[in-house]
């Protein structure tokens, strides 16, 4: 069976030819180390974004809710802050570090085709 390529300005023969012969993976992998520093970057500018709110609108402060979930952290301080901001991005990483091998074992034991 023949397969037929688009030929894009970028693409060269090599590139068409290695992806023409080589199998497509049984299922997409979730790569560990983009992912923890997706999840660590986002939670921590959501924390900065939180602290923001928190000093402009004191009435709607949302820090009581961050005592059981940061250990240590208290309102407002220069360690405390730095102590949520490292506390949060360790969070982002714990959730790599333990979804994306979850994903990628069990993606693979289900045999999830690869999205293109």
């Amino acid at each position: 069976m023949s397969r037929s390529f688009h030929m894009s300005k970028t693409a060269s023969a090599f590139e068409l030819y290695d992806r023409a012969n080589t199998p497509a993976p049984a299922f997409r992998r979730i790569p560990v180390v983009p992912l923890g520093l997706s999840l660590a970057s986002f939670f921590a500018v959501t924390f900065v974004l939180c602290v923001l709110f928190d000093l402009w609108f004191p009435a709607l402060a949302m820090n009581p809710v961050w005592a059981p979930l940061l250990p240590g952290f208290v309102w407002i301080s220069w360690s405390g802050f730095f102590l949520g901001l490292a506390e949060v991005f360790a969070y982002g990483w714990y959730i790599a570090l333990v979804f994306g091998p979850l994903y990628n074992f069990f993606a693979r034991r289900a045999g999830t085709p690869a999205q293109t």
